[in-house]
């Protein structure tokens, strides 16, 4: 394979310009040449690349967001789509390309491999929730940022006597506000995994009370939402002050942390490597610490265990 190209598609993820870092250069050292496909699917379509050199990619490894920017594509669900796709593909001699990404970026991934250009993907999303994988690249960042936030947020708190109810993100998987809950005390941990009713919350807030406590943190899940409301029902019942605060995408950016650094230049690294002896429609990921490749029909129908004995830990410690 003489030149491959390197994009990343859906919600940008911190660790995502390391990816592309260690693609570039790998794939340099083998002989390879590279190339950027700017916002993600979209920028295949339309032809908007550019070249990629070792120097191109300095000092990106400590830089959140993406230096090629990212997007989703509706049109890239359809065959005309994916057609010109691989046109831009063939016009530019691209023979293989490392999608970072998420699930959806994943299934553009192996249409894209069906129809001849090689694809190997590399979970990019906070979120955690793909399931071939144990970790993805900005998770780790993510949760820090998250637990900063929480952390700043408790001083308010225990400064007015306050029940603060925190929404963190993470879609439909409850992973960032387990280990976010754990790391910073918080109350009580609100997911869609574990079956909840609000007067199990309010419960263990008055048990705490009891107890001596006087202010409160409450994390729920992205998943279940409705936190204005959550806290409304916490004053209602409890008499205790409740605000509710949204952290939103601030968990999306900020200077990856070493772990997300570490692990997004292995599978970048080994992504290229896939590559090289053309091999494609291939997802990479992280399991007991190893770095693992699954057919990414495959790896789309796997299933992700939560990490209920985590939780456990956390209700039967939370005060």
């Amino acid at each position: 394979m003489k030149k491959i190209g390197v994009l990343t598609s859906g919600g940008d993820a911190p660790g995502m310009n390391a990816v592309i870092r260690a693609v570039t250069r790998s794939a340099i050292a083998k002989g390879m040449e590279v190339v950027g496909v700017l916002r993600g699917y979209n920028g295949l379509i339309s032809g908007d690349i550019i070249p990629l050199t070792v120097r191109s990619v300095s000092d990106i490894i400590q830089r959140g967001g993406t230096m090629l920017y990212t997007a989703r594509c509706a049109e890239f669900r359809y065959e005309e789509g994916l057609q010109k796709a691989k046109h831009t593909c063939i016009e530019n001699g691209i023979e293989g390309i490392v999608v970072v990404g998420g699930d959806g970026s994943f299934r553009g991934a192996a249409d894209l491999s069906a129809r001849g250009i090689l694809c190997v993907g590399v979970p990019g999303t906070i979120d955690n929730d793909i399931s071939m994988t144990e970790y993805t690249i900005g998770y780790d960042t993510a949760m820090n940022t998250a637990m900063e936030m929480v952390d700043k947020l408790r001083d308010t708190a225990q400064s007015h006597d306050r029940c603060s109810i925190v929404e963190v993100m993470g879609r439909n998987a409850g992973y960032i506000a387990l280990n976010t809950g754990i790391a910073c005390g918080a109350t009580y941990i609100i997911t869609q995994e574990e079956p909840y009713t609000m007067q199990d919350v309010i419960a263990k807030i008055q048990n705490a009370r009891a107890s001596g406590k006087h202010h409160f943190i409450i994390v729920v899940a992205e998943g279940i939402g409705n936190s204005e409301q959550i806290a409304k029902q916490i004053e209602q019942a409890t008499g205790v002050e409740s605000r509710a605060t949204i952290l939103g995408h601030v968990q999306r950016g900020g200077s990856p942390t070493v772990r997300d650094r570490i692990v997004a230049s292995q599978l970048g690294y080994y992504a290229v490597d896939l590559l090289s002896k053309g091999i494609g429609n291939r997802v990479v990921g992280i399991q007991n610490n190893q770095v693992v490749d699954y057919d990414i029909q495959k790896a789309l129908k796997m299933t992700k265990e939560f990490e209920h004995e985590l939780y456990r830990i956390a209700n039967e410690i939370s005060f």
